[in-house]
């Protein structure tokens, strides 16, 4: 399961109107790196592919590819501010190997 928190949905909900995307599904997607790291990817999914898996979080609809899925699995996508005052989305992920829960 893929998951938002309320911050991320509103967010997405945001960027989509101001880019006239409103309506098309939050692509997500995740790519192991040589040194085992996860590198993230998202956008408004203008086409669907076949195997594509659809979930559905804070309202938003979510797409992820099959190659992505096992990547993505039980990852929560939060909309944060930074230290430096900067807001930016992050992936809360288990199986990323630099995750770090936050109250570890």
């Amino acid at each position: 399961m893929i998951s938002l928190t309320k911050a991320a949905a509103e967010q997405i909900r945001q960027s989509a109107k101001q880019s006239h995307m409103e309506g098309l599904p939050l692509r997500l997607a995740a790519k192991r790196t040589v040194d085992g790291s996860l590198n993230y990817a998202m956008g408004f999914a203008d086409e669907e592919h076949d195997g594509d898996m659809t979930y559905s979080s804070e309202g938003v609809e979510i797409v992820v590819s099959p190659l992505s899925a096992d990547l993505l699995k039980d990852t929560t996508l939060d909309y944060v501010q930074l230290d430096n005052g900067e807001f930016h989305f992050i992936f809360c992920n288990p199986s990323d190997p630099n995750y770090r829960p936050a109250n570890a």
